[in-house]
């Protein structure tokens, strides 16, 4: 891989379901590969002609097996990878969501493992730092404590 490798673009869209439990803690879901140890929030590439926010609601609602309601928007995450010789430049958009119905039992095969889990724990379960970053937007905006 060098400097003069070609670049292109890649765009993911998800984001943080939550839900306040009647006790007043804040939950969010991660989605997780158990035999990897992973655990991560849903997001995924869109399809042709969808835009960032429709990609988003399907690719939450695929991965988690839930029907979600698009909140505000957390951000956006910036990377780069390179495969098959190629520099991508990596832009992951964020929103928060909120359940309106489904079933977690529901999720699609790219994860085997979907689950709430307190907003803290979420943020030090995840694997990657930018997507702790993300929680942490989430719990300052719904005015938590991690």
């Amino acid at each position: 891989m060098t400097i003069d490798s070609p670049v292109r673009d890649a765009v993911s869209a998800g984001g943080v379901v939550w839900r306040r439990r009647p006790d007043g803690a804040v939950e969010i879901v991660l989605c997780g590969r158990s035999n990897e140890g992973l655990w991560c929030l849903p997001k995924g590439t869109p399809d042709r002609g969808e835009s960032v926010e429709q990609a988003a609601l399907r690719e939450v609602r695929e991965e988690t097996g839930l029907e979600v309601a698009r909140g505000e928007k957390l951000g956006i995450i910036r990377y780069w990878f390179t495969a098959g010789g190629v520099r991508f430049r990596k832009r992951v958009h964020h929103w928060l969501f909120q359940q309106t119905g489904g079933d977690m039992s529901d999720h699609d095969h790219e994860f085997d493992a979907v689950r709430w889990a307190p907003i803290a724990e979420a943020h030090r379960l995840v694997k990657y730092e930018n997507e702790r970053a993300i929680i942490a937007e989430a719990a300052r905006r719904l005015e938590v404590d991690l």
